[in-house]
């Protein structure tokens, strides 16, 4: 029986790690723990005691050692034998010396087997807790498919392939979601929380690193470090806009992200539940930055406050509902990518004023084309820019700068 018992228990756990991937020598260690655990709630203590697991055998062996006292004279008999009894398992064995006794566990009863069995379980359980949260806090930002379980109102209950719960909340669904059971479903793994032990999955459709990844698997240039995104900015299910660099100058980092016809960009927008996203090169140079993230509006030119992360941007009037966009979207946006504070502007009075493309006579295209990347591309809105601004911001030598003034004042001084 006590063979049975030992061998019930040790293919349990053998089991446990077919089923849950735990490692054998943690699997050993957790089962020599509980039987040490029950020895010591049974004799005081488990220090005289030698366990040894057997797992290639499916067994267990318990030794106890044991000091030989003369007989009548044990005081502690979980740490004394008498002479007598010592001899009938060594019989050249003398007082003073120790001898080895093994334990035979069905003399336990079945109490003790179940209070073995009880705390395995418990140690199992809290070994796969731990496997749990480890697993999945690593993959902290990374995709993970699932199938839908439950959906209730405040959250979706998803179970992975290995029948993991991940939790889904209401404020990390795209608004135009719909769930129904048996469904699969993608998302990013937000966050790994681990209250009292307990591990709780959270996952999101919402968070810009769920734009990133879908990105990743999309575009094989991402994936390889070719192309490198810089920045998200997003309304879930409505719109959003990625600035993307490339490190190779032969790779044009929007064509690739968009694809042929659209044809890699289709699939994470259909994913995103038709979620509008702009994709536009990144740049260092603020000014272009925020021109780009304002498009598809042209914008006339830009203030920068550095310190402040503050831009006013002055448009044309038919420019300004472009900027701004439906519902303030495109601007809001534009606002969250640059991380600066956008306002936006109207000319209100530029009827006499000139852009820039009208002197390429006087002035040579390629300052003309240095001005208009940072924004200024009209005779005004050069000459209310401060010059070393200008020869800081389009990296032109002051005396070009002065030039342009003096053509510029000529104009309008005429």
């Amino acid at each position: 029986m006590a063979k049975k018992e030992e061998t019930s228990m040790v293919e349990t756990f053998k089991e446990f790690n077919d089923d849950k991937h735990i490692d054998k020598t943690t699997m050993i260690s957790v089962l020599e723990e509980s039987f040490r655990n029950v020895l010591a709630k049974m004799f005081g203590s488990d220090e005289n005691f030698v366990v040894i697991m057997n797992p290639d055998k499916g067994d267990c062996e318990i030794y106890q050692n044991l000091e030989v006292v003369a007989d009548g004279e044990v005081e502690n008999p979980s740490m004394q034998i008498g002479l007598t009894e010592a001899r009938a398992i060594d019989a050249e064995c003398q007082i003073g010396e120790e001898v080895t006794k093994e334990i035979v566990f069905e003399k336990f009863g079945r109490r003790a087997i179940l209070t073995l069995r009880q705390t395995l379980a418990s140690k199992i359980l809290d070994l796969q807790k731990d496997a749990i949260y480890n697993k999945f806090k690593a993959m902290e930002g990374e995709i993970v498919t699932g199938d839908i379980y439950q959906v209730w109102k405040r959250e979706v209950l998803v179970l992975d392939e290995d029948h993991n719960e991940l939790i889904l909340p209401k404020d990390e669904q795209i608004p135009s979601d719909r769930y129904r059971k048996g469904e699969s479903l993608r998302a990013v793994i937000k966050e790994v929380q681990n209250i009292n032990n307990n591990p709780k999955v959270i996952i999101s459709r919402t968070s810009p690193e769920f734009l990133r990844r879908l990105f990743e698997q999309e575009v094989p240039e991402i994936h390889d470090g070719l192309i490198v995104i810089k920045a998200i900015a997003r309304i879930p299910g409505e719109r959003a806009k990625i600035a993307v660099e490339s490190y190779d100058d032969r790779i044009d980092p929007v064509g690739a992200c968009v694809g042929v016809k659209g044809s890699r960009i289709h699939g994470i927008v259909r994913e995103l539940r038709n979620e509008n996203i702009d994709v536009i090169n990144y740049t260092s140079n603020i000014d272009l930055f925020i021109r780009r993230a304002l498009s598809p509006a042209k914008i006339s030119s830009v203030r920068i406050n550095e310190e402040e992360k503050y831009a006013e941007v002055m448009l044309r009037p038919e420019e300004v509902s472009l900027a701004i966009g439906k519902g303030g979207l495109n601007i809001k946006l534009a606002t969250m990518l640059t991380g600066y504070q956008i306002d936006v502007y109207r000319y209100t009075d530029d009827s006499d004023d000139i852009y820039l493309d009208e002197f390429n006579d006087e002035i040579d295209g390629w300052v003309i084309e240095a001005l208009k990347n940072i924004g200024l591309t009209t005779a005004k809105s050069v000459l209310s820019t401060p010059r070393e601004q200008i020869i800081e911001k389009a990296d032109l030598e002051e005396d070009t700068v002065n030039y342009v003034f003096d053509v510029l004042r000529a104009e309008f001084e005429d």
